[in-house]
């Protein structure tokens, strides 16, 4: 990209990258030069090469526009501002780490109106949409979302709090951070210098007369303990774990002291995925899959599948945008029974199947097969074979 040096570089930076769809901006010292990066469906993309005499102008714009102390360059500092693009409000914000070459800079992008999507946009099956709905349509329990860090598991939350927003319920969130404003709903942020952590946020937002609560995390044995307990007193509780694996979820709740009763009485059910990307509609076209594609897809055996060329619309990486790749465990009465019973994830995952259970594998086959994403997506995730089906048909 063409730069002027006007005093405006930082800004000149961020619109490019915001206008390109880019979720995260970093900026790297690199000794005699300056990297500028740009998350994109998320993978880092190179935006320019500054030289270093660049370097100290970029940081201190950046940190005056996000109320930074400019002269503090040993310590990370955290900041956030507001930036008027193509008439659109964007909330940014900037976090600093002091490296052996100079403070590294990213800055998150946070666009309010591209933000919150709907379930429909978030690549979930016909099947598993209508399960999940009859989910979170239950008057109380606890309803689960799963997956390594940045597998959309608050996309997700957010499209389903859209869906329960109602005028005569009292929607409450405690979050870390607020990533996106939703209106009609209470949300708050923890904080922990000041002792709000979600353990305190959620012992707090009980007493509040809540219907519905949304906790960002259980990351401790207190949080989990409260959010099962919300749940069996009559509150809808959504919340994630990071787990890799639907059926993993029941096993890290009882390793962090839940008990196996409770939690059977309290669970409704466990969304699991991950984020893949888009093949480019603009430039995809048909290809023979080569031995090993086919190998992976098998039992299928197709004859083409698709994937993006490259072109100016996908910055010549053949992808646009991402879906979730994911797999839903429903948890009924006999379900609550297995996991009181201390069942394995065999067993569990055996009578999740009975209920409609389909694994990642399988429903990330299924979008290949559609054009929706690759195989070499796929592998890039994770998502490298049909074990967990195996050990289902061992158990019959």
């Amino acid at each position: 990209m063409e730069l002027v040096h006007n005093g405006k570089l930082a800004q000149q930076l961020l619109e490019e990258a915001i206008n390109s769809r880019a979720s995260d901006v970093h900026v790297e010292p690199l000794g005699r030069e300056v990297r500028v990066r740009m998350r994109i469906d998320g993978l880092l993309q190179e935006l320019c090469r500054l030289p270093w005499s660049s370097y100290t102008t970029l940081v201190s714009q950046l940190k005056v526009l996000s109320g930074m102390d400019i002269a503090e360059k040993r310590l990370p500092q955290d900041g956030r501002w507001q930036l008027n693009v193509a008439e659109r409000v964007i909330d940014l914000r900037l976090s600093t780490l002091p490296t052996i070459t100079g403070e590294k800079v990213v800055v998150r992008i946070l666009d309010q109106e591209q933000g919150v999507r709907r379930l429909e946009d978030l690549g979930m099956s016909s099947a598993n949409l209508r399960r999940y709905r009859q989910m979170y349509g239950a008057a109380n329990g606890l309803l689960l979302l799963t997956g390594p860090t940045g597998s959309g598991k608050t996309t997700s939350l957010y499209a389903t709090l859209q869906e329960l927003k109602q005028e005569g319920l009292n929607l409450v969130t405690v979050e870390d951070p607020v990533e996106y404003k939703l209106e009609g709903i209470n949300q708050v942020a923890v904080n922990r210098k000041s002792g709000l952590d979600f353990a305190t946020g959620l012992r707090a937002l009980v007493r509040q007369d809540p219907d519905i609560i949304m906790v960002g995390e259980i990351r401790d044995r207190e949080t989990a303990a409260m959010a099962v307990q919300a749940a069996l007193t009559g509150h809808l509780v959504l919340s994630t774990l990071h787990t890799n694996s639907a059926v993993g979820a029941v096993a890290r709740l009882l390793d962090m002291g839940v008990e196996p009763y409770l939690l059977a009485a309290a669970l409704r059910g466990v969304l699991a995925q991950r984020l893949v990307r888009r093949v480019c509609a603009h430039c995809a076209a048909s290809y023979a899959p080569s031995p090993q594609e086919l190998r992976f897809l098998a039992p299928a055996a197709p004859a083409l599948l698709r994937r993006g060329e490259g072109c100016e619309h996908c910055r010549g990486t053949g992808f646009c945008g991402r879906l979730a790749v994911q797999e839903l465990l429903p948890v009924d009465e006999y379900m609550g029974d297995l996991i009181s019973a201390g069942a394995g994830k065999a067993a569990l995952l055996s009578h999740g199947a009975s209920l409609g259970w389909r694994s990642l594998y399988a429903d990330a086959v299924d979008k290949v097969l559609a054009g929706q994403t690759t195989v070499s997506e796929l592998w890039r995730v994770g998502i490298t074979g049909d074990a967990v089906a195996q050990e289902v048909k061992n158990v019959h």
